[in-house]
């Protein structure tokens, strides 16, 4: 630790795992090469696209559950 540093760091572990989830969600976007490159110029279409890998990153998830 520093010398200076006045107090304790706040840390929360459920902000934490939250963190990590939303981190390692858009890593899975990532791996979408027309997400990643962005071939979609309008807004809309990008953003109908990332909600389509969404839906099948969630059914992937779901269906191994099940």
């Amino acid at each position: 630790p520093k010398s200076n540093r006045s107090g304790p760091i706040c840390f929360s572990p459920y902000l934490y795992r939250a963190r990590n989830h939303v981190e390692r969600f858009f890593n899975r976007i990532k791996q979408c090469r027309r997400v990643a490159t962005r071939y979609d110029r309008l807004g809309a279409n990008y953003l109908a696209f990332v909600q389509l890998a969404s839906i099948r990153i969630w059914l992937r998830l779901n269906e191994s559950a099940s």
